[in-house]
């Protein structure tokens, strides 16, 4: 499980390491000091990692999921190498959408190797401890990212991550292949179309799919948005790492409760209602969000997106769980399409609320409400009925 957190968190790593850079990246390229142009670096990110699945999942049905694993990780470091020596902005964007390729294979191939063991309930739980313990890498990235800057060149924070895909290169070697040969299907353009046509089609893998775009939209929003919201509407900027780290305690404690409750509840029952408190206190967040003109109370805004964040995002676990329980046979090509679907939706999602920032949290709160009952009414459409009673 160790293994298999740490390669999800590249992710996680090639994201938030970089926010507290932020600042000093508006300034190296020319851009205003609350230019939300810099939320390129998280976009192009994301678009890569939406496009990427296509190369690693179906290969993985193929050859199993070890080679494309380590092709990815190299992929990963070389891209982030790039970066760091990057002289213009969009050179630097351009090695981030490369960057975001790489890390696709980490991200997608961990939940194929999970659900090549697991399914159902089991998966459930096992997905959100892994969550738990991935979301260390939140809590601890932006301060290791401003330790980096505090000590060295800001491009620090894009050698980082090199060192790390060199480290699990080594590591992986130890990984033993999960996908037996006898389970493995064609790598040709039919192959994967029939399965990729098996996957759209499923009504509850595209239900659920549909509804962790709209999830992550919300996290996109979160992670991009936060620090100049945290800088230009409360004044606080010097405070993100720590604020940023606090709340991501909240969403490890959340994804813990998760892998309880998941076998008292069972899978469904505890998406709907994770679903329906998520909804509730994004409306809670919305209204919050325009009191005092956009400028509501910190500590009160605070609590209602400390609820808010952890609902959507331990959301998205159990989701991708239920989506993928129904197609064992098709675990990469289901991963990757999943994976392309909630990555590219969600980062042009969050690139729409980003570019309504009008220097007030307004903006911010109505479209994290938005998105939410969006997800919401996806949840319930794939929730219910008799598809749903495959993810039991």
């Amino acid at each position: 499980m160790l293994l298999v957190t740490a390669l999800m968190a590249t992710t996680a790593l090639g994201i938030d390491l970089m926010l507290p850079a932020f600042p000093d990246i508006r300034s190296e390229f020319g851009m205003p000091a609350d230019s939300t142009k810099v939320a390129w670096i998280l976009t192009a990110y994301f678009l890569g990692m939406a496009v990427g699945p296509w190369c690693f999942g179906p290969a993985s049905d193929r050859f199993g999921r070890r080679a494309p694993l380590r092709a990815g990780l190299v992929l990963y470091g070389a891209a982030s190498i790039v970066a760091a020596l990057a002289p213009s902005w969009p050179l630097v964007v351009a090695s981030r959408f490369l960057w975001g390729i790489g890390a696709s294979g980490p991200r997608s191939l961990s939940i194929a190797m999970v659900r090549d063991r697991h399914e159902g309930d089991s998966m459930a739980r096992l997905m959100s401890m892994i969550m738990a313990v991935f979301l260390l890498v939140p809590i601890a990235a932006p301060a290791i990212g401003a330790g980096l800057i505090a000590v060295l060149p800001w491009r620090a924070v894009f050698w980082f991550p090199a060192v790390v895909s060199v480290a699990l290169l080594v590591w992986v070697r130890r990984l033993p292949e999960t996908l037996s040969h006898e389970r493995r299907r064609p790598f040709t353009f039919r192959a994967v179309a029939l399965a990729g046509k098996e996957v759209v089609t499923h009504r509850q893998a595209m239900m659920l799919t549909l509804a962790m775009m709209f999830l992550f939209g919300i996290m996109n929003t979160y992670l991009a948005g936060s620090e100049v919201l945290l800088g230009d509407v409360f004044g606080y900027g010097e405070w993100f790492p720590l604020y940023f780290g606090a709340i991501a305690v909240a969403l490890a404690a959340n994804s813990l409760s998760n892998s309880r409750r998941v076998q008292r509840l069972g899978l469904n029952r505890l998406i709907r209602r994770t679903a329906l408190v998520g909804a509730v206190s994004s409306c809670a967040l919305a209204v919050v969000s325009y009191t005092n003109g956009g400028h509501p109370n910190f500590w009160v805004f605070t609590a209602v997106l400390t609820l808010t964040v952890p609902m959507a995002q331990g959301l998205s676990p159990l989701c991708n769980t239920a989506a993928m329980t129904p197609l064992p046979h098709v675990a990469g090509t289901a991963s990757a399409i999943i994976a392309t679907v909630t990555t590219a939706g969600g980062a042009l999602l969050g690139t729409l609320s980003n570019d309504a920032f009008d220097g007030t949290a307004g903006p911010f709160g109505l479209h994290m409400a938005i998105y939410l009952g969006i997800a919401g009414l996806f949840v319930a459409l794939g929730t219910t009925g008799r598809t749903a009673d495959t993810a039991h």
